[in-house]
């Protein structure tokens, strides 16, 4: 039984209707409508918040809608990779030569189109995309800049959300023409790609990015076995009241902190998980929303603040039960 039948299922048990649940996961009716018909692939768990959302109103088991997804979303790209790449839609072709700085912007082209989806533009593509989407996710968690966005282009506020949702489900192979008009068009300012070494630079709309910059390089390394995790990070992966809700980016992150001195504990990958997570150690224009959403979200910062106590409690009255290792 797939994902969408099992939603089905829960609303008719339930008494419930399409609606009542595209409110409480805060997307449009026609949004869940083509979900369920299969009209539209369901998003990829970790870019998105509706399945948790829907998980909490169809009283199901925490993460089983995402576990669905996952294992469904993996079959279909199996497939997907089997065959051979079509062309990207014309117009998006020409916004990413566009966008690429003028002195490159011939020789660039020429490489485009001597394959119907090389090599290089499915990189270049693939770079851009990535850069639209980490900021689309970060505006889909200020809530005034959301409302803001939705007044302007005459959307209700579950409407504009829907549209960053669908976006950041978007991959190489079937960003359209719509989604650079929305997202690409407007955020980028241009790229510049260095042919011998392959890095790119993507320089972005400062009136919608706190970032100016975004630089990719390709780094040689030598060969060998991949390097080991630090044993206070694995003993943080196996505590789901400190690790549950990491994503996979903050997880790779702290894999790959390393230490001269000491080995740091559980409890230091939990405190670095949320320095990571809270906009104030960041420089940029975060800390201004934060400032501007302070009273709005005080009870959610509240609530946050009191579970991460709660976790840490609970870490270290595990501790000290726990038998004591021989040295």
């Amino acid at each position: 039984m797939d994902v969408c039948s099992v939603i089905q299922q829960r609303l008719k048990e339930l008494g419930l209707e399409q609606r009542d649940l595209a409110a409480a996961a805060q997307v449009t009716e026609s949004y869940i409508s083509q979900l369920l018909t299969r009209r539209k692939t369901p998003p990829a768990a970790h870019r998105t918040d509706i399945y948790d959302r829907m998980n909490a109103f169809l009283k199901l088991p925490k993460g089983q809608l995402s576990a669905m997804v996952e294992a469904q979303r993996r079959e279909e790209w199996q497939k997907k990779l089997a065959d051979p790449p079509a062309p990207l839609y014309q117009e998006v072709r020409e916004l990413v030569i566009g966008k690429c700085r003028a002195e490159r912007r011939k020789q660039v082209r020429e490489i485009f189109e001597k394959q119907a989806f090389g090599e290089l533009e499915r990189l270049v593509t693939q770079k851009l995309l990535d850069v639209a989407k980490r900021i689309a996710k970060d505006e889909l968690e200020n809530e005034g800049w959301l409302r803001s966005v939705a007044k302007l282009r005459h959307q209700t506020y579950a409407e504009a959300r829907t549209i960053i949702l669908e976006f950041l489900d978007t991959d190489v192979f079937s960003i359209s023409a719509g989604d650079c008009a929305a997202f690409l068009a407007p955020m980028i300012d241009s790229w510049d790609i260095n042919l011998a070494t392959f890095g790119i630079e993507v320089r972005l709309n400062q009136q919608l990015s706190p970032i100016r910059i975004v630089n990719f390089q390709f780094v040689e390394r030598e060969g060998g076995a991949v390097a080991q995790a630090e044993p206070g990070f694995e003993e943080f992966l196996g505590l789901p009241d400190l690790s549950a809700d990491a994503t996979e980016e903050e997880l790779e992150f702290l894999h790959r902190l390393r230490f001269k001195r000491g080995q740091p504990t559980a409890l230091y990958y939990y405190r670095e998980l949320q320095n990571l997570r809270d906009p104030l150690h960041f420089r940029g224009n975060v800390a201004v929303r934060v400032q501007k959403r302070g009273d709005e979200n005080c009870a959610e910062k509240r609530k946050q603040l009191d579970s991460r106590k709660r976790a840490i409690r609970r870490w270290t009255k595990n501790i000290k039960n726990s038998p004591k290792r021989n040295n």
